[in-house]
């Protein structure tokens, strides 16, 4: 339900954690179920909504979203590092193997309007990991689900996942990981990290 317009207050939300499409829809479904918020538009990392601002405000907001793993982030170099995460993500695991066909540095510098070297620095500062070893960790964990789905061979997953070869792929994973390929598809457990904790 869309509040009165009498007290309606426009916001723009930078969210921590919202790692894939099921954070999209709780986020949306918690903020909405308050009946003072209305969702004007949401996507990993982000949500504008218009909300009353006599039963509403930034911390209520925040209260609610903690509740559901996630948090407001209020600082400009905090809320770019967020952005390139869910950058990363949606490229790596929504991107449709476009990641394969164009460089990383080139779509994060165009989708966030900064220079590479700008954004890996602030990257670097804030998280104490470069973006190229962030990426490196995020592309790992899809590479492990698309191996416990078993539906691609792994020259298919390497290729997927823009990896001028299988034996490559190998290395980086075991290197990354501790576990061949092999030894990784004959776990009975296959451990997988959530997106949110990879840093």
């Amino acid at each position: 339900m869309q509040p009165s317009n009498f007290n309606t207050k426009r916001d723009s939300l930078y969210i921590k954690n919202m790692v894939g499409n099921s954070c999209i829809r709780i986020v949306q479904e918690e903020l909405e179920r308050t009946g003072f918020i209305h969702i004007l538009h949401i996507e990993l990392g982000k949500a504008e909504i218009n909300y009353d601002s006599q039963v509403m405000n930034r911390g209520t907001i925040n209260t609610i979203l903690k509740k559901n793993g996630f948090e407001l982030i209020e600082n400009k170099e905090d809320k770019l590092v967020e952005q390139i995460k869910t950058s990363v993500i949606q490229l790596i695991y929504y991107g449709n193997n476009t990641n394969s066909l164009i460089r990383n540095s080139d779509y994060l510098s165009e989708k966030l309007s900064f220079p590479y070297l700008h954004l890996s620095k602030i990257f670097s500062e804030k998280t104490g990991t470069t973006l190229e070893k962030y990426i490196i960790l995020i592309k790992i964990e899809k590479i492990k689900e698309l191996i416990s789905y078993g539906d691609l061979t792994l020259s298919e997953i390497s290729y997927k996942m823009g990896y001028s070869s299988v034996q490559y792929l190998s290395n980086q994973f075991k290197q990354i990981t501790g576990l061949s390929v092999s030894d990784y598809k004959n776990q009975l457990h296959k451990e997988r990290k959530p997106l949110s904790a990879v840093i």
